[in-house]
């Protein structure tokens, strides 16, 4: 699992001053050389990183990867939370040792997280069982049941949270009707876990919450009476709180251990697209697509919208940090590609992007077109079957070879975000001037032109590790080093270095959107 110290990437500094070293002691107030350690676990690899926001610099250093594919265990597909617990220890006394031989100290600690999935723990804070992933099928059939009892049309009103078959909703009905163990005291999502286990103290950080399905969105609290109606045990649910929130110090035997004794757990936007987007140095009314295994898409807004259009074109409301509102929807993202990937590599063939991306660019018509959201590419046995079998059914012939297979996924890709985008257009009556693409995908070039093709706008990609800056971000306005989000960002965003991408080849993409559209319709209602 775990990444070797001589593997690590070296630290990134964006910007070209720094603050002068200081010699700090006690923990009572934040100091402008405070260190942060930012967790940030995505759905198979997670990272610990050292953060420095000095006046004139952003510096972060990824002090620990490791790796953790969920496996069948016990007939479920699962996360082993007990092994993903130990590489985030490792990865904090690291980060512990390191801020130690700078001779500075280290504000806090904030831990990030894909959303939706959960693990119970009892009334002694031990884990029943390891956390079901949101790719396991426990969940088919879960959504027609729940419909039967409570329609679609009001778990809409009531959450306006978009519906997505692994929402923590439809998990939490299916394992309450295959049984829940009696011993289960707290339901807690997976950076909520991660939290209880470093401080004692179990409590729901409110941009993961929304994620659940199970939040009243005019409230902003659980919705206990859209739970009794579905017999779910909501006494399980911890108290939310927003992201920001100071959680409480380290257990103290486990800062002796780690060498961080008297260091806070402050809650960021638990959510990993939370802290991407707290992280994105956004303009004024423009788009974002956190662009990864998945692709979210969105816009950031001050309040929720829900009404019968945006129901109809499964739209979310999600929480962000400070008071904002990620109004989105997912698309299934890099997951296809990287899917396939896997299966050439098993196959012998070099699929490097690095040799992959140039090929790509060489091929000018779109050889074949999908809808990368079909239901079908969530987890198959195979990827490169799935897709063939969605190319036969739309009367297309599937490549024979990986440079043209990427192809199809990636201007599909670019494609989707473009139809999404126009909808949020039409979705909130105001016009986007342009989109901002982060997380891992901005450094596929090919993907982030494709983009700017296909929807017509400029496009800014970077920083790659908004997610990592939003997490931090957050604790830093949250311990006085900002007075407030935007300012924090404003401040970051003169160390980044963005590249820019402008809309080409008119004519081609304006044909590649009328063959796409074709598509989408058969399987968008």
């Amino acid at each position: 699992m775990r990444q070797s110290g001589g593997d690590q990437p070296a630290p990134q500094v964006f910007g070209a001053g720094r603050a002068d070293v200081l010699s700090v002691s006690g923990i009572s107030e934040c100091m402008p050389d405070s260190l942060y350690i930012a967790v940030d676990l995505g759905a198979g690899s997670g990272r610990v990183f050292l953060a420095d926001l000095a006046p004139e610099e952003l510096f972060l250093d990824e002090v620990h990867r490791f790796y953790y594919p969920a496996s069948i265990q016990d007939g479920h597909l699962r996360w082993d939370l007990p092994a993903i617990f130990e590489e985030i220890k490792h990865g904090l006394r690291a980060a512990g040792t390191h801020a130690r031989r700078m001779n500075r100290r280290i504000q806090s600690i904030g831990v990030d997280s894909w959303g939706v999935d959960y693990g119970l723990i009892d009334d002694r804070g031990a884990l029943i069982e390891l956390p079901v992933c949101y790719r396991d099928q426990r969940t088919d059939g879960a959504m027609t049941q729940v419909f039967s009892i409570v329609s679609r049309a009001e778990i809409f009103a009531r959450t306006g949270i978009q519906f997505l078959v692994f929402n923590t909703l439809f998990q939490l009905f299916a394992q309450a009707h295959s049984g829940i163990s009696a011993t289960a005291t707290r339901l807690l999502l997976i950076p909520d876990l991660i939290n209880f286990l470093l401080t004692g103290r179990a409590v729901t950080e409110f941009t993961n919450a929304t994620t659940t399905q199970m939040v009243n969105a005019a409230s902003g609290r659980w919705d206990f009476q859209m739970m009794d109606q579905l017999s779910l045990p909501h006494q399980l649910l911890a108290e939310i709180i927003p992201a920001g929130t100071e959680i409480g110090f380290l257990k103290a035997k486990l800062a002796e251990g780690l060498g961080l004794e008297g260091v806070r757990v402050v809650a960021p936007a638990t959510h990993d697209t939370g802290s991407a987007v707290a992280g994105a140095p956004l303009k004024d009314d423009w788009a974002y697509i956190s662009s990864g295994t998945w692709s979210l898409v969105g816009v950031e807004r001050d309040q929720v919208l829900v009404n019968a259009e945006v129901e109809r074109h499964n739209f979310t409301n999600e929480g962000g940090a400070f008071g904002t509102i990620r109004f989105l929807k997912n698309v299934m993202g890099l997951w296809i590609l990287e899917s396939c990937r896997r299966e050439w590599e098993a196959g012998g063939l070099d699929v490097d992007y690095e040799s992959l991306l140039p090929q790509v660019s060489q091929l000018k018509p779109s050889p074949a077109l999908i809808f990368p959201d079909d239901g079908r590419f969530l987890n198959p046995p195979s990827m490169i079957e799935a897709l063939c079998e969605h190319l036969r059914e739309n009367d297309q012939v599937a490549p024979e070879n990986p440079t043209e297979m990427t192809k199809v996924i990636l201007d599909s890709l670019a494609l989707r975000y473009a139809s999404v985008l126009r909808t949020i257009e039409s979705l909130t009556g105001r016009k986007i001037p342009g989109v901002h693409i982060v997380g891992g995908g901005s450094r596929n070039h090919y993907l982030n032109q494709a983009t700017a093709n296909a929807c017509g706008l400029t496009v800014l990609a970077g920083p790659v590790e908004a997610t990592v800056i939003g997490n931090v971000l957050v604790q830093a306005v949250a311990a006085g080093r900002f007075a407030s989000l935007k300012e924090a960002r404003r401040e970051v965003a003169r160390n980044l270095e963005l590249r820019s991408f402008h809309p080409q080849e008119a004519a081609r993409w304006s044909e590649a959107t009328r063959r796409y559209a074709a598509i989408e319709a058969r399987y968008v209602s």
